[in-house]
């Protein structure tokens, strides 16, 4: 049975508590709106899951210390500033149940509170000096626009291969992950080596991670009943780009053009999955996925034991067993 997140915080559970207090007074703003805003941000917070792997990555590099929080604030402050952005590109009303900035204040607050997140983030680093850990993390989000609109760019033609769909996974997913667990290492004055080789096992986390959501899409047993959501939107992902590959050109036309124009149509999509499922493309999805952990797995092994890294192994599992 997977840890629950309670277990795996156990060794950071104060630091958690402390950071959630700092995070909370690092929002606060004397514009009304804006610190309405704030607040209701702060309330449909997720797992925090960033802010763990800092935290773990930190302890398991010589300590939490004060950097250390304000790399995990940098980190959340950048990232939700992308995904207020994102809802804004994407149209989207709802996030993790709950309504979205612009759909509750319309898309010029929302670009605008996206962007006073950014720069609370860039002062927090730059008024303590923190130059390293903000060239972690503006690179990490220089990545993840790029890895946007390359898939943007890709999707157009419905022609992403094997190769593009790990580019952009890495660009728009894994190097968040990857910037946490560098950002703890460095604040904790971790080596050069050591920092690249705590960004590299990230890297490896996220990559496992958004393969795990995009088999959400397809489901199974464990899984629940499959989704077809990145079908509807016509995004290519693993899955669909195996059995794309596998196919003859007749039934690879035919797949193509099911998800060009008829993505809308409930049994078209069900088609899709069927034929995704039948070519082996879950079986092979899983495989890359679970390649991907046992070379994060061998990158934490190479650190000192601790519960830190204890803990870690737990984060990792959860990631890839989580159920949503």
């Amino acid at each position: 049975m997977p840890l629950s997140i309670k277990d795996i915080q156990a060794p950071i559970a104060q630091e958690m508590k402390e950071f959630e207090q700092k995070f909370r007074k690092s929002m606060k703003t004397d514009v009304m709106l804006l610190d309405q805003i704030m607040r209701y941000i702060i309330h449909r917070k997720g797992k925090q899951i960033r802010p763990m792997f800092v935290f773990l990555s930190a302890g398991m590099n010589g300590g939490v210390n004060e950097a250390t929080h304000r790399g995990a604030a940098l980190i959340e402050l950048l990232h939700t500033a992308t995904l207020v952005h994102d809802d804004v590109v994407d149209e989207s009303y709802y996030r993790r149940g709950f309504f979205s900035i612009n759909a509750l204040w319309k898309n010029k607050i929302a670009v605008l509170v996206g962007d006073y997140l950014l720069s609370r983030g860039l002062l927090l680093s730059v008024d303590n000096g923190d130059f390293g850990l903000l060239k972690i993390v503006s690179t990490a989000v220089k990545e993840m626009s790029e890895g946007e609109l390359l898939q943007i760019e890709k999707a157009r033609k419905l022609n992403i291969s094997e190769e593009v769909y790990y580019e952009v996974i890495r660009q728009k997913t894994a190097s968040l992950i990857a910037s946490c667990c560098a950002v703890g290492a460095a604040s904790a004055d971790a080596s050069e080596e050591t920092v690249e080789k705590a960004r590299l096992m990230g890297e490896k986390i996220g990559m496992a991670f958004q393969i795990k959501d995009d088999l959400f899409d397809y489901g199974d047993e464990e899984i629940g009943k499959p989704t077809g959501i990145d079908i509807k939107e016509k995004k290519l992902t693993l899955p669909l780009i195996y059995t794309l590959n596998q196919s003859e050109k007749k039934e690879r036309d035919h797949i193509i053009n099911l998800v060009k124009r008829h993505s809308d149509k409930p049994k078209k999509v069900r088609e899709v999955i069927d034929m995704v499922k039948q070519s082996g493309g879950i079986a092979y999805t899983k495989s890359v996925m679970n390649r991907y952990v046992e070379e994060a797995f061998s990158l934490l092994e190479t650190f000192p034991d601790s519960d830190y890294k204890e803990a870690l192994k737990g984060l990792i599992r959860f990631t890839i067993e989580r159920t949503k």
